[in-house]
């Protein structure tokens, strides 16, 4: 497995570059994060996912950060999503935008992007929510921070931030933060958590 690379910008296509490490040349489809950050003939770092199968062979997705990555991974659970699809999404919304539309189960904003229909879109939200709100259990066995009880109406913003790669707990405590802060709105909330964190 292809986890990480990090290497010379060799070519970059519309949606894919080459990134040579040690003398390999890596075709990597890459995020449009990942892609605003590298420069033809510059070093690059990716977070890496390799996809193996029998219709499309071996492909390489290339991502900015491990949140990018781990929202593609959660993208690509949902069934009838795959690969080119999640990488389509974070191209064209960044992992916050992704988090909130989830979140509060903006349909319209998912569908707006490219090869994206309402039916997919509306898959993802309800796939992803039950999935990233199924473990409530407060904190987690490595968190022995205290529990933060949270408003019902908070708990889409406490949701965005676990998609994101933030354990409940972390999430909890930073949405209470930011209410603390004043923020009042959901996206006020997870942006004021977000940079709480």
């Amino acid at each position: 497995m292809i986890g990480y690379l990090k290497g010379k910008v060799l070519n970059m296509g519309t949606d894919n570059a080459i990134v040579v490490v040690g003398g390999v040349g890596y075709e990597v489809y890459c995020s449009g994060a990942a892609f605003s950050k590298m420069t033809e003939g510059a070093e690059c770092e990716l977070y890496t996912y390799l996809q193996v199968s029998e219709a499309n062979g071996v492909q390489l997705y290339g991502f900015s950060s491990m949140q990018e990555k781990a929202m593609f991974l959660k993208l690509i659970s949902v069934s009838g999503v795959g690969p080119k699809v999640g990488i389509s999404v974070l191209s064209q919304m960044s992992v916050n935008d992704v988090a909130l539309a989830v979140a509060t189960g903006d349909v319209k904003a998912l569908s707006r992007v490219k090869g994206m229909g309402k039916k997919t879109a509306e898959k993802i939200i309800v796939e992803l929510r039950d999935r990233v709100i199924a473990p409530v259990g407060g904190s987690s066995a490595a968190d022995s921070s205290p529990i933060v009880h949270i408003a019902s109406g908070d708990e889409d913003a406490v949701v965005a931030l676990i998609s994101l790669g933030f354990t409940r707990a972390e999430s909890e405590r930073a949405v209470s933060r930011a209410k603390q802060q004043g923020a009042k709105t959901v996206e006020d909330i997870i942006m004021l958590a977000l940079k709480g964190m």
